[in-house]
């Protein structure tokens, strides 16, 4: 398997987390942690069920990586995102120092891109983007149609 496809895996596993969301009525945005070939951390926003506006969907699924892993640093790790982080969970994920981002759709209001030049994440942090895009992108334009 090479690492394309490992990537499709996991960011399917992404999506599941984000149609849990998306059945809570929550923005449907899905990540998750994944060291060597284990998940060891899933989220899915919730900040809407929480009240809590820092309960993204990355920001789930770090904290229970690093319970998992027991540590605070996920130098080995890879997160799967469904949506470009945006910078609060970019500052996160840098501060994780997490090795690899892999995301599924731009976020062109919120993402990290849009207000940065350079990458937020670990110096050494390689960015793959586009993996499933319009999967990714198409939950999150259905979820806001439904709300119009």
């Amino acid at each position: 398997m090479d690492q394309n496809d490992i990537d499709i895996r996991y960011m399917r596993m992404a999506l599941a987390e984000a149609g849990k969301a998306f059945a809570e009525d929550e923005v449907p945005i899905g990540a998750v942690v994944v060291c060597g070939d284990t998940v060891v951390g899933r989220g899915h926003n919730m900040t809407e069920s929480l009240t809590d506006v820092t309960a993204h969907a990355e920001m789930q699924a770090i904290t229970a990586a690093a319970s998992t892993l027991g540590g605070k640093y996920l130098t080995d790790c890879t997160l799967y995102v469904t949506v470009e982080p945006c910078l609060m969970c970019a500052g996160a994920i840098g501060w994780s120092q997490i090795k690899r981002v892999v995301y599924g759709a731009p976020d062109s209001k919120r993402g990290y891109t849009t207000y940065v030049n350079s990458s937020p994440f670990h110096p050494k942090a390689v960015v793959s983007a586009g993996v499933l895009c319009d999967e990714c992108s198409a939950l999150v334009r259905d979820f806001f149609q439904k709300k119009r």
